[in-house]
């Protein structure tokens, strides 16, 4: 088996007839559609571009990259601590992005804090220590993590 594993996504936007599309006064919706069958409305942010061409309810590419590093920091944390035996009743992060201007004027996503919050199961807790420890871990396994230049920060929350 090769070391490389392949991930797609489809993204599917298709103009309104209606729309002249020459003067920037189209719909930026349009669906997601990932390998496993999963499905999502995606837009532009309207703190980009403004409504009604953007989709408020859809999900943006910002929300879907502060989503995805949460979500891989989760997943390997998760994965960490059963490893270890600690039992995880719930997982909660209200991560946040910060898009900025780099030194040549172009948006980027500058920064990314992730804030879980674990529920342990049992009497049996980490120390602070122990807990800094397997997020420190999880984030070095993350994929996402290891893929972007943003800073990301992990700010523990005991629970």
């Amino acid at each position: 088996m090769s070391d490389a594993h392949p991930y797609t996504a489809r993204v599917h936007w298709q103009r309104d007839p209606a729309e002249r599309f020459t003067d920037h006064r189209y719909s930026r919706r349009h669906r997601l559609r990932f390998d496993g069958g999963a499905e999502l409305i995606g837009s532009s942010s309207p703190s980009v571009v403004p409504l009604p061409y953007s989709d408020a309810a859809g999900v943006d590419p910002e929300e879907m990259f502060v989503a995805s590093l949460a979500a891989c920091h989760m997943l390997w944390f998760l994965s960490l601590t059963a490893k270890d035996g600690w039992v995880v009743e719930r997982y909660r992060d209200d991560a946040h992005g910060v898009m900025t201007k780099n030194a040549s004027g172009q948006l980027w996503m500058s920064q990314v804090t992730l804030r879980p919050e674990v529920v342990f199961a049992t009497d049996r807790q980490p120390s602070p220590a122990e807990l800094d420890a397997l997020h420190h871990a999880a984030h070095a396994q993350c994929f996402i993590a290891n893929s972007v230049r943003t800073e990301v920060r992990v700010l523990s929350v005991r629970a």
